[in-house]
């Protein structure tokens, strides 16, 4: 309802409106404590003796912003910082942050005073009869006169805000942009992991095939072996075919790598915003990038406050704190302030005349008094809501710390296993030489010669993967602990 005031009473309200606004209700937000735990794995986990080639992890503040550096490949670098730039999802997430933003700008406008103007024009008929005027010409009073009316002014309103609704607004509207800047940040890294990932996947598929052409040369030599060994009266026409045959399948795997690869090219030129047509070379190669030989992991009480997905949780949960106050302040009275002017005449030329000029101050008071339980229901919803962030926060938090211990153990397997798988290539290979020399003098058949070939091609392929995997599980735990950016990946990250 709106009442007019007399001016004492105007000073009266806004004097005390202007203590009430001191009052914001609802919780404050508090940010979660950093978790006390020291360690991702229990000591039980750190059994196993290190072997060569195993990265050292540096526990402390985490990897740096450009993180895939540490693979040592300039044409790596390159692509990442393509994709950051180009990758059209990135955009749209950028702009989705750019967007929450400015939501934030508008709600904090409501906070300050409303001003607007106004003007208008008229042409109207009175219609003197219904204010109980008759016809008198001697007065001027002749029918129902028409003339045109002029009319400019504005008005200022202010809510004083008594309880903090519109402060808890802003500050909800601010948590939501703060989480939406950390799933940008996450989506860039995880862009950023998806290149370097794309990247070794070509880099392994290659290797692949690579170990597949070789394969197949060794199994064109046991054609010709077999060939010869039949023409000289030596070989049995069983032997050529069981080669041919080894050679047959062989050469079937090798259309499977290149579709394989053909695959991952262009999901890594999508990556990048670019067709695939427009991908240039990515002959990357095992051999040729760097296992990082120690690894900076951040620790627990520092990736809580590095991690994206943590930090937009916690955000998440700032905005339901803050949502808390605003269900709260919505079972509160709210007092409106303002005043008004305006100016009206039906002669254009004294419309801004002192004699047609009017104003007003007034002050409006809206009180809730009964909405069948609605608003208190929304405020319990609220609560709840609340209640629900914290335990997806802690949740969160589990996740990423279960996350980096799966990883920091698979760095450790994943060396040990490249040890192993280079063993059996060893024993693998010299198990082929002496099968292939004792073939050749006849001690025995092609048989024996083609199943050690097996084994020394899955030891090869075991090796392939091995390496693979522990390059990939290392690119894994820098993207588990590093921080997110937005924009250009070599500028520092604000937050960091």
């Amino acid at each position: 309802m709106r009442f007019p005031l007399s001016p004492r009473t105007l000073l009266l309200a806004t004097g005390t409106a202007t203590l009430l606004a001191g009052c914001t209700v609802g919780p404050n937000f508090t940010p979660p404590a950093a978790p006390g735990t020291t360690a991702y794995r229990p000591a039980s986990d750190k059994q196993q003796a290190a072997v060569a080639n195993t990265p050292a992890v540096e526990q402390g503040n985490g990897p740096a912003l450009r993180w895939w550096t540490a693979f040592g490949s300039p044409q790596l670098d390159t692509l990442v910082n393509q994709a950051i730039a180009h990758n059209a999802s990135l955009e749209a997430s950028n702009a989705t942050l750019a967007a929450s933003r400015e939501e934030v700008a508008a709600i904090r406008g409501k906070q300050l005073p409303q001003v607007d103007a106004n003007g208008r024009i008229e042409h109207e008929q009175a219609n003197l009869a219904a204010f109980g005027f008759k016809p008198n010409p001697a007065l001027g009073l002749s029918g129902n006169p028409e003339f045109d009316l002029y009319s400019v002014g504005g008005g200022v309103s202010f809510d004083l805000d008594p309880f903090g609704k519109l402060r808890r607004g802003t500050e909800e509207a601010a948590a939501k942009a703060e989480a939406q800047l950390r799933q940008t940040e996450a989506a860039h890294l995880t862009v950023a992991g998806q290149v370097v990932n794309q990247v070794l996947t070509i880099a392994a598929i290659r290797a692949r095939i690579a170990t597949a052409n070789t394969l197949l040369q060794d199994d064109q030599r046991n054609v010709d072996l077999t060939r010869k060994r039949k023409q000289a009266g030596e070989g049995t026409l069983v032997e050529v075919l069981n080669a041919q045959s080894q050679f047959e399948n062989d050469r079937s795997d090798i259309p499977q790598l290149n579709q394989q690869l053909a695959e991952a090219r262009h999901l890594l030129a999508t990556l990048c915003g670019i067709a695939p047509a427009d991908l240039g070379p990515t002959d990357f190669d095992l051999d040729t990038l760097t296992l990082p030989q120690s690894i900076p992991v951040a620790l627990p009480s520092k990736l809580v406050h590095k991690r994206p997905d943590i930090l937009q949780a916690e955000a998440n949960l700032h905005a339901a704190t803050a949502a808390v106050g605003v269900a709260t302040a919505n079972l509160y009275p709210d007092i409106t302030i303002g005043a008004t002017i305006s100016q009206g005449s039906n002669d254009l030329a004294h419309l801004l005349s002192n004699s047609t000029r009017g104003f007003d101050f007034f002050g409006g008071l809206l009180a809730p008094i009964f909405h069948g339980g609605t608003l208190k229901a929304e405020k319990r919803a609220a609560v709840d809501r609340a209640k629900a962030a914290d335990a997806t926060y802690r949740q969160t938090v589990l996740d990423a710390f279960r996350q980096v211990a799966n990883l920091l153990q698979a760095v450790d397997s994943d060396a040990q296993s490249v040890h192993n798988q280079q063993e059996a290539v060893s024993v693998a290979q010299h198990s082929l030489h002496l099968s292939r020399r004792s073939y050749q003098v006849g001690n025995t058949g092609i048989l024996q010669t083609l199943d050690a070939e097996r084994q020394y091609q899955r030891a090869q392929s075991g090796l392939v993967e091995a390496r693979a995997r522990q390059f990939l599980n290392v690119a894994h735990l820098y993207v588990a602990t590093a921080g997110g950016w937005t924009g250009d990946p070599t500028q520092t990250a604000a937050s960091h």
